[in-house]
């Protein structure tokens, strides 16, 4: 009986000590594809809401073609830019790049866009504390 509570007890503490190790797994796909996206849709922005940043909408991929994913609210991140998701021509396709939040001294660096800031909004009194 002693074993067996020794050998559980093993089992659980391995799972746990496993648990974090899982967490950190950072997964990054391409998706490409020959399909050039529609336009982007005409997005009635909402008036500036403080302390947020509009997310303007794009076109995703869902595996057989693209789907509008509507804008929303990010929260300001204070010495970062939001770089909006969507499609770059490439010889073999059309790329989708995920966009999301960077930080201010990546902004010429990031994807090869050397300072392309599209879908970038900073709140309202922002730029002038130097935030954006």
């Amino acid at each position: 009986m002693k074993h067996i509570f020794c050998a559980a007890a093993l089992v659980a503490i391995s799972a746990i000590a496993w648990i974090p190790a899982q967490a950190h797994a950072n997964v990054d796909v391409n998706i490409i594809v020959n399909s050039e996206p529609p336009p982007p849709r005409y997005e009635l922005v909402p008036p500036p809401r403080h302390g947020y940043v509009w997310a303007p909408g794009y076109w995703s991929w869902d595996g057989r073609h693209h789907v509008w994913r509507q804008g929303h609210w990010e929260r300001f991140r204070s010495g970062q830019y939001y770089q909006r998701p969507g499609w770059v021509r490439r010889p073999n396709g059309w790329q989708f790049e995920h966009g999301g939040w960077y930080r201010s001294r990546d902004r010429y660096d990031h994807h090869g866009h050397h300072g392309h800031r599209d879908g970038y909004h900073c709140p309202p009194g922002q730029a002038k504390k130097g935030n954006c």
